[in-house]
């Protein structure tokens, strides 16, 4: 019996922008492109990691509905990535915690509507996980960010 080493898949490289950070979209040859998301991300640099973040305001007080909480979310991590001296084109990975699929499923066009607005068009590695709850009662939408900031 002999041995055979599998052979991995080629990973193409995909553009990035000039005034990005020096990060590589990680692209097997031969898989669909994601849309909204990259299925991996190489960087270089100090890392910038958040907490997981919900949709409330500096008071505490949480957004009215999905849609709008994810707005929120999404604005508090621009704000702790820039506290960190990140932007938003220097995040790597995404990690969202939903509490109802379908209501994420179902507002698609307004969220991505939403993360151009606040994010940009930069898609780093995302995950999206469904949650039981989170630990706000209320919360519908908690999101993890992880950014590497260029040497």
């Amino acid at each position: 019996m002999s041995a055979t080493t599998p052979k991995s898949p080629q990973l193409a490289t995909l553009p990035i922008r000039e005034d990005a950070p020096p990060t590589r979209i990680l692209q097997p040859s031969g898989w669909p492109m994601p849309k909204g998301y990259a299925n991996g991300v190489a960087a270089e640099g100090r890392i910038v990691v958040t907490g997981g973040v919900i949709g409330w305001d500096a008071e505490e007080r949480l957004a009215d509905g999905f849609v709008a909480q994810v707005r929120q979310t999404l604005s508090n991590i621009a704000a702790i990535l820039a506290e960190g001296g990140a932007r938003p084109e220097h995040l790597v990975r995404l990690t969202w915690y939903v509490v109802d699929m379908d209501e994420y499923l179902a507002n698609l066009k307004a969220l991505g509507q939403i993360y151009r607005e606040i994010l940009g068009a930069h898609y780093p590695a995302m995950a999206l996980v469904q949650v039981v709850r989170l630990v706000e009662k209320a919360a519908r939408v908690e999101i993890e960010a992880t950014a590497v900031i260029p040497r």
